[in-house]
């Protein structure tokens, strides 16, 4: 398909669920998120490997909570891939340290929507994997969440008018990005809070996964995924579904009456 020494069967699949699930455009502008660990410099190097075919204007953005003591040195790193990849570089630094994962959370997607908005990109890209899905499925399980809740890790929504929050790697796994990695000889920085069991995630991804899938199935990750996807499809239906019936009501008053 390619006559380049770095076209793997992993940049074919990133390109076809590109293209297949019309997450991008040509020649469209693309902010990425980039922590420094395996997932975000995974996607950065193969979205930069594909940047000719798409003809993308990437840059590469990153978010210092100022959690941790070497903070500033993970940010230097993510500063130092992009100047080696040639990417132009986005910071933003907390001024408050975050006093919770969500709080986190909440101010990262504003860190980055304001990036994308100061430097005209129409969609932030986030190295979430299905991995990532499958954690998060769990956890909204057992907090009790319905449907919607099941169904979190989307492949895009709206972040504001006009700038779109993109997941391309939901197809593939933490193991597989970390392949990718080791073969390419890729920098990783090593987030020590990822082993912090005192985090429901982190428990959830170091002890009960790796549980389900010794002891119950192999591919209990990739299943969670799957299913997280069917709960997504079922969820778009009924909401399409009711939006039909609420604006045929709409046309029809009397049948409110």
């Amino acid at each position: 398909m390619s006559s380049r020494p770095d076209w793997t069967v992993f940049h074919a699949q990133l390109h076809r669920c590109l293209k297949q699930r019309q997450l991008v455009s040509q020649e469209q502008r693309l902010l990425i998120a980039v922590s420094g660990g395996q997932d975000s410099v995974c996607l950065a190097r193969l979205l930069r490997d594909l940047q000719s075919r798409w003809q993308w204007h990437l840059g590469i953005a990153h978010c210092d909570h100022r959690w941790r003591s070497d903070s500033q040195r993970n940010a230097s790193f993510v500063k130092q891939l992009a100047t080696t990849w040639q990417l132009p570089y986005y910071q933003q630094t907390a001024l408050e340290i975050p006093t919770s994962e969500a709080t986190a959370r909440h101010w990262r997607y504003q860190c980055l929507t304001k990036i994308a908005q100061q430097q005209e990109f129409s969609a932030v890209l986030t190295a979430h994997t299905a991995s990532d899905r499958a954690e998060t499925l769990l956890f909204n399980l057992v907090r009790g969440s319905g449907a919607d809740g099941l169904q979190a890790l989307t492949w895009q929504r709206w972040l504001a008018p006009g700038i779109a929050l993109i997941r391309p790697l939901l197809e593939v796994t933490r193991q597989q990005t970390r392949q990718f990695c080791q073969e390419h000889h890729l920098p990783i920085w090593e987030d020590v809070t990822n082993q912090d069991l005192t985090y429901s995630r982190n428990r959830i991804r170091q002890e009960l996964i790796p549980y389900l899938k010794t002891h119950l199935n192999p591919q209990a990750e990739l299943n969670l995924a799957q299913t997280a996807e069917l709960l997504q499809a079922d969820v778009d239906y009924l909401e399409a579904q009711a939006s039909q019936i609420l604006a045929s009501l709409c046309q029809s008053p009397r049948l409110l009456e």
